[in-house]
């Protein structure tokens, strides 16, 4: 089915009163698709729509759909939608919406749940956010090391039904510790008697249930792996994190770090076109404030020197000029410390070696930009200006360059996040310095005393 076609479907479905062609839509396209076309739907046309779809069809359809608006269709279900819904649920999905449901609504639910899956949402629910335990699910394969291959095949075969991926499955002794994986290309070639023991590979690539899910990301992307399995301090396999979520996971990540270099906290839970215009206010409000303070410094700067921009009026057109090159500069160091520090492609103990190609490429970029706003400098006030507008080029540039290539391996040192130190906020520091430096240099070449106060 095209977009265009969806889109046409979706809008008959919408017109029609109880949208019965909805669900007849939900069978024909794939979910990610209409989950896709579904983004723009009010709240209440959603509700209206998905109420016409069976509990298994709505389950495929439900991961696909934005977290604000899973969470919306969950409230607006009733107490049997909702257990329906949960028991289709693929593991970690199912553990993602009891969280989002207030706590009379878990109580409600829980009783009419069988055992094992109460006790798969509990243990799943129980990781932190932002953890690669919140992100796994407990639908995985597992076989004992003494099955021969054959054994091992009729197995997964039984299993496949209720699990998230068999390509891989996961070799565990009785306390279920992690000893080996075995592929399912490996099963189907060896031969039949050949024990699973012989068959798995031993140096398992795992992440702990409590580590940041960047590091699922990068075990998944440097190994090239389907799913990660993951351990627990007892090194016992509670869950996987397969590579489709990772995916999920790292674009949220990059989306949130775009947010925070841009100035603005991150949007969670929502997109931009749905977020409300008070909910884009309070994101975007905080670091504009304090950085209209931040600013402050240069204007604190710009008053100090008054005098010699009296005297050389010339030196305003340049001003704005030499401020906004360090800015660029140092947001172009920092955007690609910030970055390179979130691969893991520099470390700390990397500040040193980065400082001193920073500091040479920094004088380079100075001098190429000295160089050409030279001329212009005479021609608007002669040559000690223009001296005094090269050497501030140079200067500017170099401090801003360190500065915004310093801020990330700060921010880290003290257990922060590198990419709060954004574009404005960089900006913001390389202008107050770059006033001081420019106007400093003013007053050495030219000769006019700075007024105090």
């Amino acid at each position: 089915m095209t977009r265009e076609d969806l889109l046409a479907s979706l809008r008959t479905a919408l017109s029609q009163s109880g949208a019965p062609g909805f669900a007849a839509l939900v069978d024909q396209a794939h979910p990610a698709d209409l989950a896709l076309a579904l983004r723009d739907v009010e709240a209440d046309d959603l509700h209206r729509l998905l109420v016409t779809v069976a509990p298994d069809p709505l389950a495929r359809l439900y991961g696909y759909l934005e977290p604000a608006q899973q969470v919306g269709v969950a409230l607006q279900m009733d107490r049997i939608g909702r257990i329906q819904l949960l028991e289709r649920l693929s593991a970690d999905d199912r553990a993602d919406l009891y969280n989002t449901l207030p706590e009379d609504a878990r109580e409600a639910l829980m009783p009419a749940l069988a055992q094992a899956d109460r006790e798969d949402i509990v243990r799943l629910a129980a990781y932190p956010e932002g953890t690669v335990g919140a992100l796994m699910t407990s639908e995985y394969a597992l076989l004992h090391p003494d099955l021969n291959a054959r054994e091992a095949v009729e197995h997964l075969r039984r299993e496949a039904p209720d699990k998230e991926t068999i390509y891989h499955a996961y070799v565990v002794d009785p306390q279920r510790r992690l000893l080996g994986v075995v592929s399912l290309r490996d099963l189907i070639v060896a031969a039949a008697t050949t024990n699973v023991e012989t068959l798995m590979t031993r140096d398992v690539v795992s992440v702990q249930a409590n580590a940041p899910v960047r590091e699922a990301i990068k075990a998944i992307d440097h190994y090239d792996l389907l799913a990660v399995p993951v351990i627990d301090d007892g090194h016992a396999l509670v869950g996987i994190v397969t590579v489709d979520d990772v995916l999920d996971s790292a674009e949220d990540e990059a989306t949130e770090d775009f947010h925070k270099g841009g100035g603005s906290l991150p949007l969670k839970s929502t997109s931009l076109l749905g977020a409300s215009t008070w909910l884009l206010y309070r994101k975007r409000v905080f670091w504009l404030v304090v950085l209209v303070f931040g600013n402050l410094l240069s204007s604190a700067g710009i008053a100090h020197f008054e005098d010699i921009i009296a005297n050389y009026i010339a030196l305003v057109f340049f001003l704005p000029l030499l401020i906004g090159s360090g800015g660029n500069a140092g947001s172009q160091a920092s955007t690609l410390m910030v970055r390179s520090l979130a691969t893991g492609d520099v470390r700390m103990r990397d500040w040193g070696r980065m400082l001193g190609r920073e500091f040479a490429v920094a004088a380079l970029l100075g001098l190429t930009m000295a160089v050409a706003v030279a001329p212009i400098g005479i021609y608007r006030g002669g040559h000690e200006i223009a001296l005094t507008t090269s050497l501030s080029m140079v200067l500017i540039v170099l401090t801003g360059s360190i500065v915004g290539m310093s801020l990330p391996f700060l921010l880290s040192r003290l257990r922060l996040d590198p990419a709060t130190s954004s574009a404005p906020l960089i900006t913001s520091i390389c202008d107050a310095i770059g006033v001081v430096i420019y106007l400093s240099i003013a007053v050495a070449v030219l000769g006019v005393p700075a007024v105090d106060g």
